[in-house]
């Protein structure tokens, strides 16, 4: 079964009727491996501090994650500090990889991750601070409104690139720069899928083979039927969603600072608006943030 096919079936299921057998044993293992991805960044993002470089960041990830087995990757960990979190003066993909740069009191930072575990994949952005910073905090509750904003447009069937446009509009009326511009053809999101399980895969340039043997066949078939798996705001992407997995990170940048969240978005080609779209687990940081504040 297909992942597309898996969120189709599956959408019932997720809401609380009769489970679809194997379409929601294929979600809860995509469920699973995000709720691992996250628990890493929680777990790690307690270890930081002063002192610790990206590098040593993103290897305590890496070996975190492999004490749990996990033993492929859709992409190796990443962590950025300070600008760097905002992608300052980023013109190169190499850029992205881990540097020598030294976590300082009130940096922010970011953990981004994307493990593959018993073939299911996720990929994660767990934005944080090392001590207070009320603009990391504002950039971080500004962000509760994109999430929103993709959701209700997804399910409106809008086409990806007119959703990115709305959410860059959105970014600059809040005051921000749109800082996944920056990523490799401007992507805000991307199809994750199953890959087949080994118990070790080689990587290349930092992505794993087997995910970028996926990505790359979703490519071909995307662009022989008219759509992409990758969401950006370029012409490619001028197409309703698509059935499947997409992990989604939007990216605010104000000066040196930047903030995301990454998480999965399941679409499906149900009729019905709530099951058509929906994020595959609302028990996430970033959201019980939101609902606490809220709470307060």
């Amino acid at each position: 079964m297909t992942t597309a096919a898996t969120a189709s079936t599956a959408a019932t299921s997720s809401r609380g009727a009769a489970p679809a057998s194997g379409a929601s044993a294929e979600l809860q293992g995509f469920r699973e491996v995000q709720r691992l991805a996250y628990a890493c960044a929680e777990a790690v993002a307690a270890q930081l501090k002063p002192g610790v470089t990206e590098r040593e960041a993103a290897r305590m990830q890496r070996r975190w994650l492999r004490e749990r087995g996990v033993t492929d990757w859709f992409h190796l960990p990443f962590a950025w500090f300070g600008d760097r979190t905002a992608f300052a003066n980023f013109r190169i993909p190499l850029q992205f990889f881990p540097t020598d740069r030294a976590l300082e009191p009130g940096m922010p930072f970011i953990l981004d991750m994307a493990p593959v575990y018993n073939g299911f994949t996720a990929d994660i952005g767990y934005s944080g601070c090392l001590g207070l910073s009320p603009l990391h905090d504002r950039l971080l509750a500004d962000l509760e409104a994109h999430r929103e904003l993709i959701l209700r447009e997804v399910r409106e069937r809008r086409p990806l690139r007119e959703i990115y446009e709305d959410v860059e509009r959105l970014m600059v009326r809040q005051g921000y720069a749109n800082r996944h511009r920056a990523y490799p053809f401007g992507v805000i999101a991307h199809k994750v899928d199953r890959v087949r399980q080994r118990r070790w895969s080689p990587t290349l340039f930092g992505f794993g083979t087997q995910s970028l043997k996926g990505l790359a066949s979703d490519a071909l078939h995307g662009h022989r039927e008219g759509w992409s798996p990758l969401w950006s705001p370029y012409r490619f992407s001028d197409h309703p969603p698509r059935p499947g997995l997409w992990a989604v990170e939007p990216h605010l940048g104000f000066r040196g600072t930047g903030a995301k969240f990454e998480e999965i978005l399941v679409v499906t080609d149900s009729r019905d608006p709530e099951e058509s779209a929906f994020w595959l687990d609302d028990d996430l940081p970033h959201v019980r943030r939101w609902q606490e504040e809220k709470a307060a």
